[in-house]
């Protein structure tokens, strides 16, 4: 098992790591401002299995030989980044699944799998993320025992922290729903989420 003082460091360093706000945590208040909390927990699914997949191949030693072959991302980062972008353009329109509705009764919720896909890729196109995880993962594993086990520690600890800290900026983004939902700037605020939208596009495709 690992030692408990080197989670004393690995749990405040990941979790202030985690907090810092970054393309998922972006994704996550976005989502909590138009889709709700809720239904945000499935883009959360999918970038806690993105999240669990980086990590566990960064310990295993994978993801340093991913990380000498870019051109394995440029294909995620840029269709996932047109993606985003593109919805992105739709909420500031007040147009497609992802925004508020202008009328309560105008447009259906984004689906289930439409949430999880848009978690999933936007933590395994990000190379930063498993460069992150490179650098952050080994210091703790200890080569005289068990892999499996060390990872499996880890990698739960890292999920459950970063679930903690994407229900933070969901809630937030419910939060700035709900004061610029009782003033009537519906539109105002799809415009802030698609704008913030496209922003995380950008990130993900030129990152």
């Amino acid at each position: 098992m690992i030692q408990l003082s080197l989670l004393s460091v690995f749990v405040p360093t990941f979790f202030l790591v985690s907090l810092t706000p970054g393309m998922c945590m972006t994704l996550a208040m976005v989502l909590g401002m138009t889709q709700g909390v809720r239904r945000t927990l499935w883009m959360m699914v999918g970038e806690l299995l993105g999240v669990g997949l980086v990590a566990a191949a960064a310990g295993a030693g994978v993801a340093a030989l991913m990380l000498r072959q870019p051109e394995l991302f440029a294909v995620f980062k840029w269709v996932g980044g047109a993606y985003l972008g593109y919805l992105g353009v739709m909420m500031w329109r007040s147009r497609g699944r992802m925004a508020i509705p202008l009328e309560t009764s105008e447009t259906p919720l984004a689906s289930r799998s439409q949430l999880a896909l848009q978690g999933f890729v936007t933590a395994v196109a990000n190379p930063k993320g498993w460069a992150f995880f490179v650098a952050l993962l080994p210091p703790f594993l200890d080569s005289s025992l068990p892999l499996a086990s060390q990872l499996a520690v880890l990698v739960a600890m890292i999920l459950s922290i970063e679930l903690v800290c994407l229900l933070l900026y969901a809630s937030g983004g419910r939060t700035a729903r709900r004061l610029l939902g009782k003033s009537g700037n519906v539109r105002l605020l799809n415009r802030v989420a698609g704008s913030l939208m496209v922003g995380v596009g950008i990130w993900l495709a030129f990152g």
